[in-house]
């Protein structure tokens, strides 16, 4: 049978409700070069009875269930190991493509065959675009404030699936995986950056973990940490001048975010967030106000 050119990755964990929409817009969008791999963590609905339903009229659809309930990242290395692509797409069961997004990423990553990663940019709508990054590059516009790509979810990113398993997938730390791996093949390999409006239909609901993000304070503050380790890594590809101010404005940015948890998070999790970032109170103070040198 042909290697399709795309494994598009689904993990589900009681899911029922939105999986049906979800496997239809792989199936009605243009691009049909495609396998589609559903991964069940572990669910008690109906999910997997859903997603083997679907399987059994259409071949390009593979279904798997997990032994034990892996987790969110765990079990998104464990979809990528099924695969059989060039490229890898994560497309989560509450979450849809939309018609021509496979082909317009597709082609931003053939038209830069030495591209690690395509990431969506929904803040700049230029001609330049596609436009491949260089890891300099990728780091000055994604600490610009001017881009958004570096927090595209997996929804909003394709990926080259051997550099992905040559650096060993995502990390396994919650909810931030994504943000974590982009910013380490950025470091190493070229990104392409593709223009656009929604790269997909993203559903927003309660049952989502990204719920955590609008309550708690913790979770905010660990991209930041995230960024801060990148920057400060011997494999940031920045030049050491730019290395160090962009280095002191994360520190910066971070101090300020748990003072200002105070206010919006009470003082409570100001504490615990202070704890998680493993600092004091006078160091806070001290970056929170301090000038670049």
């Amino acid at each position: 049978m042909k290697t399709p050119t795309i494994s598009i990755l689904t993990t589900v964990y009681n899911r029922e409700k939105y999986l049906a929409e979800c496997i239809e817009s792989v199936q009605n969008g243009h691009f049909q070069d495609y396998e589609h791999i559903i991964v069940d963590d572990g669910s008690t609905d109906g999910s997997v009875a859903l997603a083997q339903s679907y399987a059994v009229k259409d071949a390009r659809i593979r279904v798997y269930q997990n032994e034990t309930n892996l987790g969110d990242y765990p079990n998104r290395n464990q979809a990528a190991s099924y695969a059989t692509g060039k490229y890898i797409k994560y497309l989560d069961a509450d979450d849809m493509l939309t018609n021509f997004m496979l082909e317009i990423m597709l082609h931003a990553m053939e038209e830069n065959p030495t591209t690690a990663l395509g990431l969506f940019d929904h803040s700049v709508l230029r001609p330049v675009y596609p436009q491949q990054l260089k890891p300099r590059e990728f780091y000055l516009k994604s600490f610009n404030g001017k881009n958004d790509f570096i927090h595209r979810s997996p929804l909003g990113a394709i990926i080259n699936r051997d550099v992905f398993n040559q650096e060993g997938g995502f990390s396994l730390e919650r909810m931030t995986g994504d943000f974590e791996l982009w910013l380490r093949l950025g470091a190493r390999y070229p990104t392409v950056i593709i223009p656009g409006g929604a790269p997909g239909r993203h559903r927003d609901h309660d049952e989502q973990e990204m719920s955590l993000h609008r309550s708690d304070g913790i979770w905010p503050l660990k991209y930041e940490i995230i960024t801060l380790e990148k920057l400060s890594s011997p494999n940031c590809p920045l030049t050491s001048e730019e290395q160090k101010f962009h280095s002191w404005a994360q520190k910066r940015k971070i101090a300020r975010t748990i003072l200002y948890g105070i206010k919006r998070h009470g003082l409570f999790k100001a504490i615990q967030m202070k704890e998680h970032y493993q600092t004091s109170w006078f160091s806070l103070i001290k970056n929170a106000f301090s000038s670049f040198e």
